[in-house]
């Protein structure tokens, strides 16, 4: 296939849109409800990469094929099917009762000096993987349906036939349904925009007669990929809390992490709890819907929750909104053959970092969906994830995280001050407390350092105003100092360096062989003129050492005419694996 050039598309979609004077004259309004909803994913069968999810950016439910979590052995093999929230964290208790202060550093050259880096790993493994390990982000619980035969016998997922799953992304809804022993269920899945709260409405005459229930149940909490221990059922506490005839209360206890649950129904149902952490909600006989809501908070919440039919109504209301808001980009009679796959792609990239990344914590790789990396958030990414949402309009969802930033500011002063380094340096991968993790890489990374300072300008663009200013103006001032700082002067070139030790965005390289790596060169210059500008806004006297540094940054290594990795590359093909950073100063600066 042809590579598609900026150009060539330009001119595909272009030639598309040729049509008549008098129809320019009076252009028909784009019809934002069709874009979106032609590529509505449909799921027949399970895929267990292909787990549909819904959410609000601050919590997020993926499912499997009944709308629920039902089946998650085979996802276990792909994408896990968890319950995970901005703020359900978990630890394990310290061994041995060592903390980060034991672990010993690995000491590197720098300009002269000696700077220490929590990268060894060898003689004390298990601390450095403790560290690693912890935080890491809880599965909240898993919810799915206990279904029987009629003969009593456990259902299994090839027992299911006429499988049809639709994620309707204009109202957020997920609709599933399927056949069991030839009699159809259906099942409608919600998230609540503004709260962390689920809704499931399950409709059949198997719900009536008792052979469809809803089942909870709690794990305890794992650094791995489905967040979730199930083999240790005496580390942590279900406790009922309180119980009426339509809402059941349940308090979480897993060592120092506490936290509640509230199920509630509006239907004629009642629970009951059937081992430790496992409680079933079912009808009475005759009752063929049974609506659900569990709310999950930090403490108890006293205040009654929203019916299912008010979430529904709620998500329904919502992503209306979302979608009729905000940029839109149709390429609906495109020429060029690729179109409609990359519509689809912008479509559903903006559903997904919608209900994944747009919380009031950096996300984790895997956003809401499952543990990658232990469920922490590697700050290099953030970029990825939310720097598009004020490009498209939805400055909101980039501006819930960044007050984290502020949060954790303390805590990268004291990072860069430990370095011997001045302003505040970032972590690489971190929890919400903003420590760092011990790594062979992780804390080698700088690429992550100006990334707030371009967050902030985004934020301007959409709020230019003395309040954008003067709240993110810390953040800003902060990064530059400690890029100003991090930069060592070569004397006998005349210019100012950055590594070594460093790892670039592409990290198969060498920390204590690599300098001056081109994308984070590109970066340096573009942010420190960026914070600049910040000073000029605030009324403040620019920063001297910042344009001197900026002026006389070493230049980009070259060879036969292209860009190479680093300083001390000898050649460009050799090297073209890993993360593509080319690509990111080309393309990104």
């Amino acid at each position: 296939m042809q590579d598609l050039t900026r150009r060539g598309f330009l001119k595909g979609i272009g030639s598309a849109a040729i049509v008549p004077v008098s129809a320019l004259q009076s252009p028909a309004p784009m019809d934002r409800r069709q874009l979106v909803r032609r590529h509505n994913p449909v799921v027949a069968g399970i895929d267990p990469l292909g787990p549909l999810s819904v959410g609000n950016g601050q919590i997020a439910f993926t499912a499997d094929i009944t709308g629920l979590q039902t089946f998650t052995a085979p996802y276990e093999t792909g994408i896990p099917l968890c319950t995970q929230s901005q703020w359900g964290w978990h630890s394990f208790p310290p061994l041995q009762g060592k903390t980060e202060q034991d672990l010993v550093l690995e000491e590197y050259q720098t300009a002269g000096r000696r700077v220490h880096y929590m990268t060894r790993r060898e003689g004390q493994d298990e601390l450095f993987n403790g560290l690693r390990e912890n935080p890491h982000r809880l599965h909240l619980g898993r919810i799915g349906l206990r279904m029987r035969h009629r003969d009593g016998s456990p259902v299994e997922p090839q027992d299911l036939t006429n499988v049809h799953q639709t994620l309707d992304l204009w109202t957020g809804l997920l609709h599933s349904q399927f056949q069991l022993d030839g009699t159809k269920v259906t099942a409608t899945t919600a998230c609540h925009p503004d709260q962390d709260l689920l809704a499931f409405v399950i409709e059949s005459s198997l719900v009536a007669d008792g052979q469809v229930s809803l089942m909870v149940e709690f794990p305890y909490g794992s650094p791995a990929p489905n967040a979730a221990d199930w083999r240790n059922p005496s580390r942590h506490q279900s406790l009922s809390a309180s119980k009426s005839s339509r809402r059941q209360a349940i308090e979480r206890v897993l060592d120092d992490t506490r936290y509640s649950v509230d199920l509630s129904w509006a239907t004629n149902a009642e629970v009951s709890q059937e081992g430790r952490h496992s409680f079933l909600l079912g009808t009475k006989p005759g009752e063929a819907q049974l609506a659900a809501v569990l709310r999950f908070t930090p403490a108890p919440m006293p205040a009654e929750p929203p019916s299912a039919e008010a979430t529904l109504a709620a998500s329904r209301g919502h992503w209306a909104a979302f979608w009729g808001s905000g940029a839109a980009l149709e390429l609906d009679g495109s020429i060029d053959k690729r179109a409609h796959e990359l519509e689809r792609r912008i479509v559903l990239s903006q559903y997904l970092t919608a209900i994944q990344c747009a919380g009031a914590l950096p996300p984790q790789e895997t956003g809401l969906t499952c543990n990658s990396w232990y469920g922490k958030f590697h700050l290099e990414m953030h970029f990825w994830h939310a720097a598009h949402f004020p490009v498209w309009g939805r400055v909101a969802l980039l501006e819930r995280s960044l007050d984290w930033y502020r949060q954790i500011l303390p805590a990268a002063r004291q990072r860069a001050r430990e370095q011997g380094y001045a302003g505040a340096r970032w972590p690489k991968m971190t929890g919400p407390e903003g420590r760092d993790s011990p790594s062979p890489i992780g804390p080698l990374l700088v690429w992550q350092q100006p990334h707030p300072i371009v967050f902030a300008e985004l934020c301007y663009r959409s709020h230019p105003n003395r309040a954008t200013l003067e709240r993110l103006a810390d953040v800003v001032s902060e990064s530059a100092d400690f890029m100003a700082s991090y930069a060592t002067r070569n004397e006998e070139r005349g210019w100012y360096s950055l590594g070594p030790p460093v790892i670039p965005a592409q990290e198969i390289h060498r920390p204590r062989e690599t300098w001056n790596p081109t994308y984070e060169l590109a970066y340096w210059s573009y942010g420190l003129n960026l914070a600049q500008k910040w000073r000029t806004r605030l009324g403040l006297r620019p920063e001297a050492r910042w344009d001197t540094l900026r002026r006389a940054l070493a230049p980009c290594a070259i060879a036969e005419g292209v860009y190479l990795a680093h300083g001390n590359s000898k050649s460009f093909s050799m090297e073209a694996t890993d993360h593509p950073s080319m690509l990111a100063a080309y393309g990104v600066l």
